[in-house]
């Protein structure tokens, strides 16, 4: 990244005017960037040049009168001196695909998703890598409700690259008084963490959902954990990454809060409710894909398997909780 010149604030743009898109607008303004937000709706985007506010995705929140929308990709991309990728996980492709052309080489680019593709088994970075590939990636990842971030409350996450120099230059970009960027130049561990908690947090949900107790509840979740880092290892993640606010952080959030829409989505399950029209849940399209290749490696993963099990609507969550607990005993390290 080039420094920006002393009487100029650097430009972000952001792809993506949901609920992580215009709250990550809104931080990278509290950081002394100016923001551009591009939109494909364009009521989004008259919404917030007009009337400072999301309310399809952040109701009762009052944005900053500097943040602004486009529903332009050149115009959001133009002169950015980084830019963050907050689209869905599964339209990731489609979205760089199609701002490729637009976008100059050497530009980073901050991938604010989390999940697998399903069709592939590709990570995000990977994605990005094979469709722009002059321009560096980087992963945002971390315990952050969109909500909470807009308001401007406290919260930290984890900014990853490859290049550890990138990294810490994108954490202090991005970083304010209340939004706090750790660095780290471990892509792969990041982002896993990232997209296998979504995972986790369905069958945390399912458990509350379908009235199995706190005990239960927290029993998936720590041998949940146990899975995360089985994986992770498997992919070349670092214990301490998984262990830090990507994974260990995430995952106590999301497996915590309604919320969360994974856990909200997961506890829909567990309640037997019509889940048509529900918000969407990142670990919905991420748990069959992650079972595959957890499969595919030999890592045994009894509670991404049940949750792509589920799903798949070839388990009931009752049925896949006894068939947990009907494992072989084993000794709690192996």
């Amino acid at each position: 990244m080039s420094a920006p010149e002393a009487d100029k604030r650097p430009k972000i743009g952001v792809l993506g005017g949901g609920a992580w898109g215009t709250a990550l607008a809104a931080t990278a303004l509290r950081a002394g960037n100016d923001a551009l937000l591009w939109a494909r709706d364009a009521a989004t985007v008259e919404t917030i040049n007009t009337h400072h506010e999301n309310p399809r995705y952040l109701p009762g929140i009052t944005l900053d009168t500097a943040l602004r929308a486009t529903a332009d990709p050149g115009e959001a991309l133009a002169g950015a001196g980084a830019v963050l990728a907050v689209v869905p996980a599964q339209a990731l492709a489609a979205t760089l695909g199609e701002i490729a052309p637009l976008l100059p080489a050497g530009v980073p680019l901050v991938l604010c998703a989390k999940g697998i593709e399903r069709t592939t088994g590709r990570l995000l970075s990977q994605i990005a890598v094979d469709l722009l590939p002059r321009n560096p990636v980087a992963a945002l990842s971390g315990p952050s409700f969109a909500t909470d971030v807009a308001r401007g409350l406290p919260t930290a996450v984890t900014v990853a690259s490859r290049d550890a120099t990138l990294a810490q230059e994108l954490a202090a970009l991005l970083s304010s008084k209340t939004f706090r960027c750790y660095s780290s130049d471990d892509l792969v561990g990041v982002e896993i963490g990232g997209a296998l908690k979504n995972v986790l947090a369905i069958a945390a949900g399912a458990v509350s959902g379908a009235g199995l107790g706190a005990s239960a509840q927290a029993a998936m979740v720590t041998r949940g954990f146990v899975e995360l880092r089985r994986i992770g290892a498997a992919f070349g993640a670092r214990p301490q990454t998984l262990m830090g606010l990507s994974g260990l952080g995430d995952l106590i959030l999301s497996c915590g809060s309604a919320q969360s829409r994974n856990f909200a989505y997961g506890a829909a399950l567990g309640r037997r409710e019509n889940l048509d029209g529900r918000p969407l849940a990142e670990g919905v399209a991420t748990a069959g894909i992650a079972a595959e290749l957890a499969a595919k490696r030999g890592i045994e993963a009894p509670i991404v398997a049940a949750v792509a099990a589920i799903l798949a609507g070839d388990l009931t969550v009752t049925d896949a909780v006894t068939e947990l607990l009907s494992r072989p005993l084993k000794t709690e390290t192996e």
